[in-house]
């Protein structure tokens, strides 16, 4: 299968997937000012935001990225700023290092309690652990989407990003099709962090991408996000297997470990790699054969459009929409013309 088919492919499933996901998302009508009413479900501005937007201020919009310590924030950062710049706005990424949850959900807390904010993107590796908060801030008359990972059955008022199990689906289908068809023996799938509900999704989808191959799918192990521990729990994991004939990592951190094991040990060429996001790291790896294919989801377009939406909102009552920011599969026969994360 070629690179631009695979490409139209993944592509035409983030797009349907989106869409279903937006008829069934049930938010409610939104509007904005003071014609706007809590009844039926529909969204009602705060007075403090609707006194900012009439007189002109600069709107204060914040993204919470779940972790701002992975590298995959750099990119998301740099569209927000791009963002911020071009529509006027006073944008800022926050979040917790480390990834807590707990600690997001209280930094937002914050912020709402001090009307500290008119519009919020919110992005966590835990739908459960914010829906509260969603449903908080959305009482409170701000205006709240997800981006990166999305929080279904909330009281989000869009998505902006990929879809995740289209994406998982999409790279299980290409990674068979890259083995051929009859292909046997097992497939080792890494995370970040197996219990978030976005490496549910994705792993979900990958599952679905090999069924009905005769290859074996190991895990999803966790490794975390410290990149030397990443490493040592992927050579951990390897050291118990026999008959792997590829592995498979669910985001940026997990793809450039398991990259890492598979360049050190010898493997390269012998067990084939494949993964999601385009680090600096990981653009190597492609370069030198170690990845076959990785898998972009455009984070700097997601930064960027999570602003726009928010912004074309507030100040022109734009009805916010769910936002496909694509996918892309990075090969070496595309690296040069692909953008760089981080």
């Amino acid at each position: 299968m070629s690179f631009l088919t695979t490409t139209r492919r993944l592509m035409a499933a983030v797009a349907l997937a989106a869409a279903g996901a937006l008829a069934l998302s049930g938010c409610g009508a939104i509007t904005s000012g003071s014609d706007a009413t809590a009844a039926g479900g529909e969204f009602q501005l705060a007075d403090y935001i609707q006194e900012r937007v009439d007189s002109g201020e600069p709107l204060r919009i914040k993204l919470s990225y779940h972790d701002p310590s992975l590298a995959f924030a750099t990119p998301i950062s740099e569209g927000m700023e791009r963002a911020g710049e071009e529509f006027g706005a006073d944008v800022q990424l926050i979040g917790p290092t480390g990834g807590d949850a707990a600690k997001q959900v209280a930094e937002l807390q914050t912020l709402i309690q001090q009307q500290a904010v008119d519009g919020l993107a919110v992005s966590s590796a835990s739908s459960d652990a914010l829906k509260p908060i969603i449903a908080q801030a959305y009482e409170a008359g701000i205006p709240i989407i997800s981006f990166n990972t999305d929080n279904p059955d909330s009281e989000q008022m869009g998505f902006v990003g990929q879809d995740l199990k289209a994406s998982g689906q999409a790279q299980a289908e290409e990674l068979a099709a890259t083995l051929g068809d009859g292909a046997t023996g097992k497939v080792v799938v890494f995370s970040l962090d197996t219990g978030a509900g976005w490496s549910h999704d994705r792993f979900g989808g990958f599952e679905e991408g090999l069924s009905g191959t005769d290859l074996e799918i190991v895990g999803p192990v966790n490794v975390g996000n410290e990149p030397n521990a990443a490493y040592n729990t992927v050579e951990s994991t390897m050291a118990g297997q026999s008959g792997v004939v590829a592995i498979a990592g669910l985001d940026c951190c997990s793809t450039t470990a398991a990259a890492q094991w598979v360049q050190q040990s010898g493997n390269t060429g012998q067990i084939t790699m494949v993964g999601f996001d385009l680090l600096p790291q990981t653009a190597e790896f492609v370069a030198n054969d170690v990845v076959t294919f990785t898998i972009s989801q455009n984070p700097a377009e997601q930064g960027y459009q999570a602003v726009k939406v928010l912004v074309d909102f507030l100040a022109d009552g734009v009805e916010i929409e769910g936002v496909d920011t694509g996918a892309q599969f990075i090969t070496k026969d595309n690296l040069a013309e692909a953008t760089v994360e981080g």
